[in-house]
């Protein structure tokens, strides 16, 4: 049984070692801190689950606000952009650095709409933990499933926050289950409500045996820790001692530290706090298992706990196991970007995360990706939308660096070009003695390939140097936004991730730039495909002037292709030797001609993927220019794609919808008219949610329908699954609506 006394000595020992006592907040370009006591966390979760009220909140008990805003009232500060403020919805993920107890967060509230998913993308990777957010009434979401599989890619270790927690259908129980289940991870949850009349009146720390009161005169800024006993609450202190025994026997599970020492008290009951709070630090960083923490941000309930919890539980920089591999840079200064963003005093605004070394106010700068050296400017701590100028960023820090004109999201920054050779010798060590992860540390962060397209325009030609500026900035901020010259109509093409995308896009070029541009129809980004292999030969014969211009080429067409290289080469003893004879000047020109017949398919202009082109024989008259040999290979191309016949392929979105049950047989209906498939359905109390994949073609304008058949109850969330062979009925309606024909 542990005693009062022990779990007393255990916390404050803990408190001690762990926080300081003063809780102001601090100038930040005035203080060093420790590598050990910085936490560069991301708050990560579906729409509308709570992390900006969290976020704000957060700002406010560490002081670095004086008052809180709401989502709701559109004051908040990471909300910052005027769409964020009418929506209510986080569109730019934003940095804020503030001050809790004596360490320092860097943190990042991410978008929580599928739309804005690069946004997200973009901060995992310089990410040292996270803290998934939970609707405690809804459990696992869609969003909160994607969010979870990007942070397991980048092997972030995450805490979950449980959130409105007040609600009256709130489940603390159901959203263990649904992240055991659905992500087949070990949940340990470290504190339990407290309820009155289902109401949350404070939180119980099973680790200490403590129940903790928030001061709501003061919006939760003060709380009490009162220690529980068997006479006093009874029935709570035996739920808490249970749930405590539960929790060790899971850490010994898959803590063998812990577990010896339990072997050697021979009980579960003599384990102290610090030493659960040392098991469970050690089992976030390993992955091994996930801290569950819960409150309600929005009634100032459970916020600090939450913080407390990122210090004790997340990995500072220096315990960053995927970070090591910056390591090869020594003591050179290596970095990180991952967002980009204009501010309209202070130019461009590259963020970053320093790895090694340390990066100072104007020092020059060497990007990797694109192989120059940019000239940096003013250093920056980043408060949302606001900035205090700093004088440097030292390792394990995030920061902003003004000045940077060629600096994208996912570039490698450091010094020099020296400094990148020096590193890819101690890398190419490193895997000689197989003591290297196979990752690549020059490549930059995949990009979502747009599901929609449309045509933007000025309003008037005297508009159009504003527009190009406007999209030039927008797509450096944004990588997931394609902007792309139609050569055939000569229009400028916008490509997003949905139809909010889009939308935001137009409503940023209009207040932040002046334009009010005009957009075209939404088109599905379609694909080209072929299902049958085809040969042939072109010959290509023009004579201009005294020259002739002699081409003769065979090409197959390889269907149901999947890597990345477009163009393969015949190794066969007949082609061989032809082909090692190829000019490399002459070969680029194939290439080129390649992948510019591949980028418009014949039927509908769209990209033709899942093929690659095969190089069999390749014969070029003296003097036959680059131009002409690329020509001919996209003519054998394009002659051969028309042969073997094109079919369309659409993408997919898997669908969820939450809706009251009673609407759900009008929903179904609904969408048996639009192809769907139904995947999963799942009672939730008394909604009803319907899993399906569905073709995009027939989620436009979902929104308003779906408001139209539930009565604006329902709710749905939908994102990229894979792209699908059409149907005969299909395309033909497709070929109707693209081409009007």
């Amino acid at each position: 049984m542990l005693t009062r006394n022990i779990a007393k000595t255990s916390w404050c020992r803990l408190r001690t070692r762990y926080f300081h006592k003063d809780n102001t907040a601090r100038k930040l370009d005035t203080e060093k801190c420790d590598i050990s006591k910085i936490r560069n966390i991301g708050i990560m979760a579906h729409i509308d689950a709570g992390k900006t009220t969290t976020t704000e909140r957060m700002l406010y008990y560490s002081g670095s606000i004086g008052n809180m805003g709401e989502v709701h009232h559109g004051n908040t500060v990471t909300d910052y952009m005027e769409q964020e403020r009418q929506r209510g919805i986080t569109i730019m993920s934003a940095a804020v650095t503030f001050n809790w107890k004596d360490f320092r967060f860097n943190l990042i509230d991410t978008p929580g709409h599928i739309d804005f998913t690069m946004g997200v993308e973009q901060t995992l990777n310089v990410l040292d933990g996270a803290v998934i957010i939970l609707d405690a009434s809804a459990g696992v979401e869609a969003q909160t499933t994607t969010v979870w599989r990007q942070a397991d890619r980048y092997s972030i270790p995450r805490v979950v926050y449980v959130n409105k927690m007040d609600r009256a259908d709130a489940n603390f129980q159901m959203c263990i289950d649904s992240i055991q289940s659905k992500f087949e991870v070990i949940a340990l949850p470290v504190q339990l409500p407290i309820k009155d009349d289902k109401k949350l009146i404070g939180i119980i720390d099973i680790l200490t045996l403590e129940k903790i009161t928030f001061n709501s005169n003061v919006q939760g800024k003060t709380f009490v820790r009162d220690k529980m006993s068997e006479t006093v609450d009874g029935y709570l202190w035996e739920s808490a001692q249970e749930k405590r025994r539960l929790l060790t026997d899971k850490l010994s599970s898959i803590d063998d530290k812990l577990a010896n020492i339990i072997i050697e008290q021979e009980s579960l009951d003599n384990i102290t706090a610090q030493m659960l709070v040392e098991s469970l630090r050690r089992s976030t960083i390993e992955q091994k298992g996930v801290p569950i923490l819960l409150g309600s941000s929005y009634k100032n309930i459970g916020v600090q706990p939450l913080m407390d919890g990122v210090i004790l539980y997340l990995p500072s920089p220096e315990c960053d196991e995927k970070a090591s591999i910056y390591n090869c840079f020594e003591k050179n200064f290596s970095a990180r970007a991952f967002k980009v963003i204009h501010d309209k005093q202070r130019g461009a605004i590259t963020f970053f995360r320093v790895y090694t070394g340390k990066l100072t106010k104007g020092q020059k700068i060497y990007n990797v990706q694109q192989q120059k050296s940019e000239q940096g400017g003013k250093l920056y701590a980043a408060y949302a939308d606001d900035y205090e100028e700093i004088h440097e960023v030292t390792e394990g820090n995030i920061g902003g660096l003004a000045g940077l004109k060629w600096t994208v999201s996912g570039d490698l920054l450091t010094v020099n070009q020296s400094a990148v050779s020096r590193a890819q010798n101690v890398l190419d060590k490193r895997k000689k003695l197989k003591t290297f992860k196979n990752e690549n540390l020059f490549a930059r962060g995949t990009i979502p390939e747009p599901v929609f397209f449309c045509s933007i325009e000025p309003p008037s030609l005297s508009f159009q140097s504003a527009l190009d500026t406007a999209l030039q900035e927008l797509t450096r901020e944004d990588p997931s936004l394609r902007v792309i010259l139609n050569e055939e109509t000569g229009q400028t093409v916008l490509g997003g991730m949905g139809e909010l995308h889009i939308d935001i896009i137009k409503e940023r070029i209009k207040s932040e730039y002046k334009v009010d541009a005009d957009l075209g129809p939404l088109q599905i980004a379609y694909k080209e495909s072929i299902n049958t292999n085809i040969k042939d030969t072109f010959v290509s014969h023009h004579r201009i002037g005294s020259v002739n211009h002699d081409v003769n080429v065979t090409m197959s067409l390889i269907s149901n292709y999947t890597e990345a290289n477009e163009l393969l080469f015949d190794k066969s003893k007949e082609s061989a030797s032809n082909i090692s004879a190829i000019h490399p000047k002459v070969l680029s020109a194939v290439k080129s001609g390649v992948k510019s017949a591949l980028s418009h398919g014949p039927k509908l202009g769209c990209p033709v993927v899942n093929v690659a082109a095969k190089l069999h024989w390749l014969e070029v008259g003296r003097g036959t220019s680059s131009t002409m040999v690329s020509s001919a290979v996209s003519q054998c191309i394009r002659k051969m794609l028309n042969d073997a016949g094109i079919i369309l392929l659409e993408p997919i979105m898997t669908l969820e919808i939450v809706m009251p049950d009673k609407y759900s047989p009008g929903v179904m209906t609904d969408l048996g008219k639009r192809r769907a498939q139904i995947q999963e359905i799942l009672v939730r109390r008394e909604y009803k949610i319907v899993r399906s994949l569905t073709p995009l073609s027939e989620l436009l304008g979902y929104a308003t329908a779906l408001r139209i058949i539930t009565s604006g109850t329902g709710t749905f969330s939908s994102e990229f699954f894979k792209y699908e062979i059409m149907g005969p009925a299909a395309e033909q309606a497709a070929l109707k609506r693209m081409t009007g024909l």
